[in-house]
């Protein structure tokens, strides 16, 4: 699989589910096997693309979204998850957030989570504290994803998928700057559909044609402003000059 960099905060919340795991394990008297399925939708996602310094594009989404979750007592009622993800043109990437379960008999089950996503599946580590007093959650989490939806996910009971990707300092590349031409002199060669001020010409907006022929007229002094659209140098704007 191709390697895959992405913004540091996805690193700091790996190394945060590690620390996670170390405090949940040192000190623990006993261990059990849990599980659970849930699905969950949501009607409010937020979504912005950019292009990476290596030619890609990223997709970044974020959500909140909830449904209903099954299985053992600590892992039964209804759940919220908040997640973000961000996942490249290649169709690879991660998902990571938080869930909160809430038990019916008190207090609830709430963790983070890491994930991998590859072409429309996440497979990661949930790490958190689940119903029961002192009690602490590490799971495997499984699921399809996409922005809008988690469906047949999992937490324990095995995993649908197991792709790793590298998280490295690559950053979104800025947005190229419009190419800008201007010129203040007399006008040499007015159109309906161009204008050329001292050796500079520029495409007139269709918008703007019959508002410019009416207010100016060859040798007029003026200046005008033009930028790069579609491949053409387009008029942005005109000012009469004395």
């Amino acid at each position: 699989m191709r390697k895959l960099m992405f913004a540091a905060a996805g690193l700091v919340a790996l190394a945060a589910a590690s620390v996670a795991v170390a405090e949940g394990i040192n000190g623990a008297k006993t261990a059990k096997a849990v599980t659970g399925t849930f699905s969950a939708t949501s009607a409010n996602v937020s979504t912005r693309t950019c292009t990476t310094t290596d030619g890609k594009t990223l997709t970044i989404t974020n959500g909140r979204y909830t449904g209903a979750a099954s299985g053992d007592p600590d892992l039964t009622g209804p759940i919220t998850l908040r997640a973000r993800s961000i996942v490249n043109s290649d169709g690879v990437g991660i998902v990571d957030g938080a869930l909160r379960i809430d038990v019916a008999s008190g207090r609830h089950t709430a963790a983070a989570f890491t994930t991998v996503y590859d072409h429309g599946t996440i497979a990661g580590l949930a790490v958190g504290r689940a119903h029961g007093p002192s009690a602490r959650l590490v799971a495997n989490l499984s699921a399809g994803f996409a922005p809008g939806s988690f469906t047949g996910a999992k937490l324990g009971g095995g995993t649908s998928a197991g792709s790793a990707v590298e998280i490295g300092p690559g950053r979104c590349a800025p947005a190229a700057k419009p190419e800008k031409s201007e010129a203040r002199g007399n006008i040499t060669a007015l159109s309906p559909t161009s204008i050329t001020v001292v050796g500079v010409t520029c495409v007139i907006p269709s918008d703007k044609s019959a508002d410019v022929n009416a207010r100016f007229h060859l040798n007029d002094r003026v200046e005008i402003h033009c930028t790069l659209q579609n491949g053409q140098s387009t008029l942005t704007r005109i000012e009469k000059r004395h």
